[in-house]
């Protein structure tokens, strides 16, 4: 299988997302990751989608996509023309023996703590997916409790934009 992150302008309206999300499972894609947001032009949102492709091409989707009344524009962006980030929050066990090993992880990843207990801190890491895999790797043997994760978002490299000469809904 390969993955592949898609950059989607569409119309903010109610039911949009339902009505993405179902074309694509429909189509047999696991969706591995999804953020939605406003963008910078009023009306609009932006879809980041993080998906699994197996047999059938990533064209075959795209053009489905492409059909909902309300997309604008799909963009595919790999690792050489965008920036990508996830976010992810993880619970540490962490009693007063291990605490200084778990700061020391922390601080090598460039990830910051938020909350401290007695028996756990809180660790919050931002970046590329496979920098945060590395640090939970690195946190497992610690015990992690708890782990949150947002989607990857994704923007384009450069001075052009996705919503350059998008029609004003």
């Amino acid at each position: 299988m390969s993955r592949h992150t898609l950059s989607v302008l569409v119309e903010d309206k109610p039911g949009v997302l339902t009505r993405f999300a179902g074309l694509i499972s429909r189509r047999g894609f696991n969706i591995h990751s999804l953020a939605v947001g406003n963008t910078e032009a009023a009306g609009y949102s932006r879809i980041t989608v993080v998906v699994d492709v197996g047999e059938a091409p990533l064209e075959q989707v795209t053009k489905q996509l492409n059909k909902l009344v309300n997309v604008i524009k799909i963009v595919e962006l790999d690792a050489a023309t965008a920036v990508r980030r996830a976010h992810m929050i993880f619970k540490v066990k962490a009693d007063a023996a291990t605490r200084p090993q778990v700061l020391a992880a922390v601080e090598m990843f460039r990830a910051q703590i938020v909350d401290v207990s007695t028996e756990s801190v809180s660790v919050e890491a931002t970046g590329e997916q496979a920098k945060l895999d590395a640090l939970q790797t690195v946190l497992e043997p610690f015990g992690i409790k708890e782990i949150v994760q947002s989607g990857t978002v994704a923007i384009g490299r450069g001075a052009k934009s996705i919503t350059d000469k998008a029609p004003r809904v």
